[in-house]
């Protein structure tokens, strides 16, 4: 699907877009799927279709944050300015090229994460004075699914030139709004969502548990 394609496809929700940008954190190595797992096809969508049209619901602005030959296709790409640093380094990149204070970042290969959530995510985020927002589920934190106030750059920044590539090492530096699970489960959302699709057998699982609620659907 061209980039053009989903962003002509996308649905609105009654929120602020203009306010947010999104990035797709797509840029990993997937080693334990032993292929792109942003290009794995779910249904008639890429994982990253997939992301970008759920981005895109949420924000006016969204980006791929990953390697341009790869993904131009998409939609627009912004690369990393310190390579082969993990993630933070695409939070990173992304927190140089944007022009809002609110970031959403959310990883590919989280399908399950919705604009719903994403929209209710922001509301939180827009009610907060903390430089993160992060959900904590499962066990731990879920910093790919979180809004980074622009500001963070500098903090990212020097993580990432003194060799410290751990995300959630960021949050005992900045001002950090913790949104727990209790409060997930009370906004009506399952901690369930934030499971990702790390190897072959979550993907068969997943098209698998997709490909009957499709069945189910037709069949109604």
């Amino acid at each position: 699907m061209a980039k053009s394609e989903w962003r002509t496809a996308e649905v609105r929700y009654d929120v602020g877009v203009d306010d947010v940008t999104a990035f797709i954190l797509a840029g990993g190595h997937s080693s334990r799927m032993g292929s792109d797992k942003a290009l794995l096809t779910v249904g008639n969508q890429t994982l990253l279709e997939r992301a970008l049209h759920t981005a895109a619901a949420v924000a006016n602005t969204v980006f791929i944050a990953g390697q341009r030959d790869r993904y131009a296709q998409y939609g627009d790409v912004v690369e990393d300015v310190f390579p082969d640093c993990g993630p933070l380094g695409g939070i990173h990149a992304a927190l140089c090229i944007t022009r809002t204070e609110l970031n959403l970042m959310l990883a590919v290969d989280t399908p399950s994460v919705g604009p719903d959530f994403l929209s209710w995510l922001l509301e939180q985020a827009r009610a907060s004075s903390e430089l993160v927002v992060v959900p904590e589920a499962l066990g731990g934190l879920q910093p790919l699914a979180a809004v980074y106030h622009r500001s963070l750059r500098a903090v990212a920044e020097q993580a990432l030139r003194r060799g410290d590539y751990k995300i959630g090492h960021l949050f005992s530096l900045a001002p950090t709004r913790y949104i727990s699970e209790a409060e997930i489960h009370a906004a009506g959302f399952s901690p369930m969502l934030f499971r990702n699709v790390n190897t072959f057998g979550e993907y068969e699982d997943l098209v698998q548990k997709e490909d009957a609620l499709r069945v189910r659907g037709n069949a109604e």
